[in-house]
Order: structure tokens, then C-alpha cells, then sequence
């Protein structure tokens, strides 16, 4: 709901703002700062459209599906026409579509974005093999078959791990994908030679971050320690376009100390990493973190899919600074035309110039254009 501010008084404002501030905090579940009384950095005009933003988010429903045996906790905005389903990554939840879902639902689609198992306000299995990418994708495929039926075909936008798991979807039924829009992780190719975390301990040694991730406990505890708001906000700040490497230990003896100031990028506000803050103190981060821990199982499991193709039509979309582009060969598969011969209906590749991994929160207008120029082909 918008409000136009120009036909109330002073006062009458005021009144709305705090009634919606109360409005959004029992609905997000954590705390809408108040305007504040001093002068603010923030232009008037900035504050107000931030604030009008936040007010739309408010609009969006929330649900609780049973599928598959789990419940998923899903985002949705729009009654009709046809569904687009959003799939996030690490670390992330249902809102980093936020943006997305409230532009593509006002264009006449229905914009669906879960909580993956694990995340959020979804359920959490205790066990890493509940984790697998048969797992997942069992959830997404039970969730659709909820919402518009078993025989109807989505549109499918994914980033990050959610990227990963939309490549499996598609391998596994391409029979329920209209189109894809994947961001950020390219199609990986199974090797029959080397399990992934072998390859990757190889190519890039034991303090990469997926290698950090391998031992159950052990990160959740550093993470713990470090606590959740800053860990949310160095991930969500990250836009050094090389691997990410976590040594053991923090502090100025390794060159990273933890009081270290973090300015948060102009496209996230405090109100944003406290909802993140919120979500991954409910949970935890073991949930998510077992996504990486199941990399070999997956590779395992995935051996009948060796040499399979994706053929879904397919665009791609990747920032130029963001550190997938700069890691396992993507920039040479993308454009040697490898990529093109895993994905045979890849139809665009965009490489966005100047913008880091979490493109749809960094550029949003951008990139729920280039989702709706590819889907309302279909």
C-alpha cells in the first residue's frame, strides 16, 4: 500500500509512519528503527522512499507449506498469472527476492520465494544427509505441485546455492520449468575423474571457504564467536572479485581483526541486516552449511546425470566483480562456449560491469528488468 504524503499534515504522517512501524515489526519480527530526530545523513526524499519501500515489503503474504515431509516457510505477492518461483543462496532467505517479488508481481506474475530447508523460518533436519540436492529439489517440486498443481510448468529464478540447486531442477524435470533465469554460479559439469571437494582443497588449499565449511561444528562455532550481525555483514558487504579464504582464527595477527569497521554498501540498510540477523539467530547456520557438506554426496548421487544437458531456455546473469565469476574457470567456460554446449537453450548471458555477488539486492530495477525481457517470451 502507498502512501501519498502530499494530501496529509504533518502530524497525520507521523501517526501512519508509526502505525506501519508496528505494523512491520510484528510482521518481520524484528525492530523498524525509528526516523531519526537528529540530522540525518539521509536526504528526506531518500528517507521517505526508503520508507515507502519498506511499507510495500509489508504487503507481500506468508505461508507455511507441509511439502515433502518438511514445513517451508514462503513469500508470496500476486493472485494470478503465471508463477515465478525464487530461489535463494547462502546466506540469504526469501528477502533478498524482495525486491524482485514486488516488482514482477506488480507486471501481472505471481512471485513465490521459500525459505529452503534449513533457512529462515523453514524447517531445519538436524541430519547433513537430510541435505542432499535430491532433498531440496524434492521440496520445490512437492511446493509447486501445492501452489499451481503437478502438471503445470513455473518460471524459475535462482542465485547463489539457490543457482546450484535451479541447475538440478532442470536436469532432474525439466518437465516443470518454463524458463530459467540463473545468476551468479554457472552449470557444473560433472567430472567422473575427482570428487568436487577433492579438486577444490587443490586448486585453492584448505582455507577456502567451502573447505573451512566441511567439519560439522567447527565453523558454527568460529561464526559464534565472531556473532551473527558481523558475520552477516562481511558476507553481505564481500565484493573482492577473487576466491574467498577464511583462515582459522581471527584477529590482527591475521590480518583481520574484528573491530575492524564495515560500511555497509548503499543498497543495504541496517533495517535489511537486521532481518538477516534475525533469521539466522533462529536457526542457526548449521542448516545452510550443510549445503556445502554434501558437495561429494551430491557428486555421488549424481552419477546417472554424467554428460546430461539442461535443456530449459536459459538466461545467465553475472557481475563482473562477483567472486564465481573469478573462481573455478567460470569466466573461460562461460565464454569459450562450453557453457553453451551443457546448456544447449542458453539464450543470453549478461555480465554485469561494476557489480558484485548479490546482484539482485545491489541492482535491483536492473535485474527485474532482465528477468521480465527474458520471461514474458514464454
Amino acid at each position: 500500500m502507498l502512501v501519498d504524503y502530499g494530501i496529509f499534515g504533518e502530524s497525520d504522517v507521523e501517526s501512519m509512519r508509526g502505525f506501519y512501524r508496528q505494523f512491520l515489526r510484528k510482521l518481520f519480527d524484528f525492530p523498524i528503527l525509528s526516523p531519526p530526530i537528529i540530522e540525518s545523513s539521509i536526504p528526506q526524499t531518500e528517507s521517505l522512499k526508503m520508507e515507502n519501500h519498506q511499507i510495500e515489503i509489508a504487503t507481500i503474504r506468508h505461508t507455511t507449506l507441509n511439502v515433502n515431509g518438511i514445513n517451508l516457510h514462503v513469500a508470496e505477492k500476486g493472485d494470478s498469472g503465471p508463477l515465478i518461483l525464487f530461489i535463494h543462496g547462502f546466506p540469504e532467505v526469501w528477502y533478498s527476492w524482495r525486491h524482485q517479488i514486488l516488482d514482477l508481481a506488480s507486471r501481472g506474475y505471481r512471485a513465490v520465494a521459500p525459505d529452503l530447508r534449513g533457512y529462515g523460518d523453514s524447517d531445519s533436519p538436524a541430519s547433513v544427509t537430510d541435505y542432499t540436492c535430491f532433498h531440496i529439489v524434492g521440496d520445490l517440486i512437492a511446493l509447486i505441485d501445492a501452489i499451481v498443481g503437478v502438471e503445470e510448468k513455473v518460471f524459475v529464478v535462482a542465485h547463489d546455492w539457490g543457482a546450484i540447486i535451479a541447475w538440478y531442477l532442470c536436469l532432474y524435470r525439466p518437465d516443470r520449468v518454463r524458463a530459467l533465469v540463473n545468476m551468479s554460479v554457472t552449470f557444473n559439469r560433472r567430472s567422473s575423474k575427482r570428487k568436487p571437494m577433492e579438486s577444490l582443497r587443490a586448486l585453492y588449499g584448505d582455507d577456502y571457504y567451502i573447505c573451512r565449511f566441511q567439519e560439522p561444528g567447527e565453523i558454527e562455532a568460529e561464526f559464534a564467536e565472531i556473532g551473527t550481525e558481523r558475520i552477516m555483514t562481511e558476507f553481505l558487504s564481500y565484493r573482492i572479485p577473487k576466491p574467498l579464504m577464511m583462515p582459522k582464527g581471527r584477529g590482527k595477527d591475521k590480518g583481520h581483526p574484528l573491530d575492524a569497521p564495515i560500511s555497509l554498501p548503499p543498497w543495504l540498510t541496517q533495517q535489511d541486516i537486521d532481518y538477516y540477523v534475525s533469521k539466522f539467530d533462529k536457526n542457526g547456520f548449521t542448516g545452510p552449511i550443510n549445503y556445502y557438506r554434501n558437495l561429494d554426496r551430491n557428486w555421488e548421487l549424481n552419477a546417472p546425470f554424467t554428460g546430461a544437458q539442461v535443456k530449459v531456455p536459459t538466461k545467465f546473469i553475472v557481475g563482473d566483480l562477483d567472486l564465481t565469476y573469478h573462481s573455478f574457470g567460470a569466466k573461460q567456460y562461460i565464454h569459450s562456449g562450453e557453457m553453451k554446449k551443457d546448456v544447449p537453450f542458453l539464450e543470453e548471458v549478461v555480465v554485469m560491469e561494476g557489480v558484485g555477488h548479490f546482484l539482485q539486492e545491489e541492482k535491483p530495477d536492473e535485474i527485474s528488468n532482465h528477468i521480465y525481457e527474458f520471461i514474458k517470451n514464454f
